[in-house]
């Protein structure tokens, strides 16, 4: 372990934890009274910035800054490329006497103008038009990130163009959490809880996946190097068959990665809390205490990071490609979804008065209701060229949408539907006035990894979401679906109000009609079986396979309005969106294409044909002894015929390739893997010219 390793690992946890975030902590004591309870108001109530403070909050952050070794301040925003982006610049201005000063303004702080040109914006704006703004986001603190020779301020920003749409996703998300707290306080009024100045917020809390090989393998492969995964590789003998990784002991190189990373982690204030041995060899996780949803997404976009530049100090590569191996586990990011209402409490926390359960089977009925309708568009949200090859293989829930309950909650909403429940598999029941419903324990539910919507006791788990994707796009189409249905659940009931209808007795109807048309997206069995598919199939549930036909549904009138009418998306930002991930994924398979055509012309034919040269010299060599040669003759012709295959689909995929037709790009791609994998079970190791499953997954 390297000198600036052991410095990061030293400190207690209260020492480093947040030593690196500018919180309320710094606010507090670098800040004049009136500026902090101002910024504390807009952190935590989302009233509007007063531009008054702006300079005074600028010059603490930048002495804060300075005094932590940073020279830099950037805006931190996250453009539809997928990933963050920074632009630096020095804390320096000339002192107008031939010297400088350091200076960092209250504009500078509160907006940025980085060149837009070169990000994706799916026609929102001509190529020519380059202005691009960010602007500061203060829910969201300011943090330090740290490099071998310096600093830089990051500060978390939005993006958007010269004409106001939005060019990133942290503004869409914003915006969907607005439509969702808006729908929750309207439901909250009808409950009779007072929602007034107040907001509902929503949490989540991001299971992160990923895979670690060493660096010296990684940077033999072409494939690892240029699109994440590998595009060849046999599978060896042992692989996760045995089930020992999972949850096993942790090798000392790794655990010593861990500790680091988690010290990295929690500098930034990312509450860091489980990590362990994942499934597959190779293969962990670490997942975060929950948080509010928007900083759970950033922090998420830090932790893949972190990730990354960690494994550089062990010599180390991490891998968080949604398939980044052949035939084993996948690596998703299951994100822990809930709603916290006006009244400070988890709407998906059984309660243990009728008022409190009323509320949770509403949600419930909600979410189903949401599911069943707009299953498509969560679908959208978790397409990806990566995620396509891990949906529906080996421990990851299928494209087909469904709501996991467990027993108890679904006994209860069975109940709901013939008119209300009157007993329980569980102790005690619970009167709400005019049904009776069950005592809930914490843990209502076992746990279903198969499903893609899981309940697991006081929160949802999408468990379809890539491993590198943004938990962003899934955030904003799970918050607007459900303050759809909402809306039309609150609509509903006010009309009902309007009438001099008893609340109670309303809510009932509503919630029974609810579970009468929207049942169907309930499944508690196997996700992984074929009997399921075909069960869901009947069920009129769609399966969308594919990431093309997926982006289709973001075209429909529908979602055009909906993703409107909240004000998630216009319709111009939601076509832009559909363009960018269309060319995205076109631009994914055909590099995929280009370089498996390299690494097969480049590498593997041309030991193939060396090896088949030796081949012959033996057998020429032995008939001239006059020895058998039939056992050498039959390889010869196995590495002869192989080789000849991955000839005949090369040209196949050069022909996809050139016509940048993706479907046949990915059917080529299929093809000339298996002629490659065959290879590789003959030709001896020491030819082999890539490193193999069992030296990735194994050797660390």
């Amino acid at each position: 372990m390297d000198k600036k390793t052991q410095t990061n690992n030293s400190g207690s946890v209260t020492e480093i934890y947040g030593s690196n975030v500018f919180g309320i902590k710094n606010m507090k004591s670098l800040l004049s009274e009136k500026a902090y309870k101002s910024l504390l108001g807009t952190i935590e109530k989302g009233v509007s910035i007063d531009p008054g403070i702006a300079d005074e909050v600028a010059e603490a952050m930048k002495n804060w800054a300075v005094s932590k070794g940073a020279t830099h301040f950037t805006p931190w925003f996250q453009p539809l490329t997928g990933s963050t982006a920074e632009k630096h610049d020095s804390f320096i201005q000339p002192d107008k006497e031939g010297g400088v000063t350091l200076g960092f303004s209250g504009k500078e702080l509160i907006q940025g103008e980085p060149d837009a040109s070169s990000f994706p914006s799916g026609g929102l704006r001509a190529t020519f038009e380059a202005r691009g703004y960010t602007a500061w986001d203060p829910t969201s603190p300011a943090f330090i990130q740290e490099s071998e020779k310096g600093a830089v301020l990051c500060i978390p920003t939005v993006f958007y163009s010269y004409h106001g749409e939005a060019l990133d996703k942290k503004i869409p998300l914003m915006r969907s959490a607005a439509a969702l707290s808006k729908q929750i306080c309207r439901l909250s009024k009808l409950f009779g809880i007072d929602a007034k100045d107040k907001a509902a917020h929503v949490t989540l809390g991001a299971e992160q996946e990923y895979f670690l090989i060493d660096k010296k393998y990684y940077e033999k492969r072409l494939d690892l190097i240029q699109t994440g995964r590998t595009l060849f590789g046999a599978r060896p003998a042992k692989h996760q068959q045995m089930e020992d990784h999972y949850f096993g002991s942790i090798k000392p190189r790794i655990m010593a990665f861990m500790d680091d990373l988690d010290r990295e982690m929690w500098k930034l204030a990312i509450p860091a809390k489980t990590r362990h041995n994942e499934v597959c060899p190779a293969q962990f996780e670490i997942a975060p205490i929950y948080e509010e949803q928007n900083l759970a997404v950033d922090h998420n976009m830090m932790t893949m990071k972190i990730l990354k530049d960690t494994a550089e100090k062990y010599a180390l590569v991490c891998l968080l490609h949604e398939k980044p191996f052949y035939g084993v586990n996948g690596s998703g990011k299951h994100n822990n979804w809930a709603v916290c209402g006006p009244d400070g409490k988890n709407w998906l926390t059984p309660g243990d008065n009728p008022h409190e359960n009323a509320k949770f089977l509403t949600m419930i009925c909600a979410l189903m209701k949401a599911i069943d309708t707009d299953a498509e568009l969560l679908r959208v949200a978790v397409a990806s060229a990566a995620n396509d090859h891990r949906l529906g293989a080996n421990e990851a829930p299928p494209a087909i949408m469904s709501i996991f309950l467990g027993e108890q909650l679904t006994d209860i909403i069975d109940q709901i539907e013939k008119g209300g429940a009157k007993k329980s598999k569980s102790e005690g029941i619970l009167e709400i006035g005019v049904t009776s419903l069950p005592r809930f324990r914490r843990d209502v539910t076992d746990r279903n990894r198969t499903s893609p919507f899981a309940f697991t006791g006081n929160k949802f788990e999408f468990r379809a979401v890539g491993s590198s994707q943004s938990c962003a796009g899934p955030s904003i189409m799970l918050n607007t679906i459900v303050a759809e249905a909402l809306d039309e659940i609150c609509t509903q009931l006010e009309a009902d109000a309007a009438k001099g209808k008893d609340f109670k007795e309303s809510l009932q109807k509503v919630l029974q009609a609810i579970v009468k048309k929207h049942k169907r997206i309930l499944y508690n069995g196997d996700n992984y079986t074929e009997e399921w598919h075909k069960e869901a199939a009947k069920r009129g549930l769609p399966n969308i396979k594919t990431t093309p036909e997926a982006n289709e549904v973001v075209k429909k009138e529908r979602v055009i309005k909906m993703m409107a009418k909240h004000g998630v998306l216009s319709k111009e930002e939601l076509l832009s969106r559909y363009e960018i991930y269309k060319h995205q994924y076109e631009k994914t398979i055909e590099i995929e294409g280009k370089v498996a055509l390299t690494m097969a012309n480049t590498k593997i034919i041309p030991v193939a044909l060396e090896y088949m040269e030796e081949l012959s010299a033996i057998v020429k060599n032995v008939k001239t002894s006059g020895k058998g040669v039939s056992g050498v003759k039959e390889l010869l012709k196995k590495v002869s015929d192989e080789t000849e295959q991955v000839f005949k689909v090369v040209k196949k995929l050069e022909s996809a390739v050139a016509k940048e037709n993706s479907k046949d790009i990915i059917g080529g791609m299929t093809d000339l893997r298996k002629a490659v994998d065959s290879l590789e079970y003959l030709i001896p190791a020491d030819k082999w010219p890539l490193p193999t499953y069992a030296e990735m997954l194994f050797m660390m």
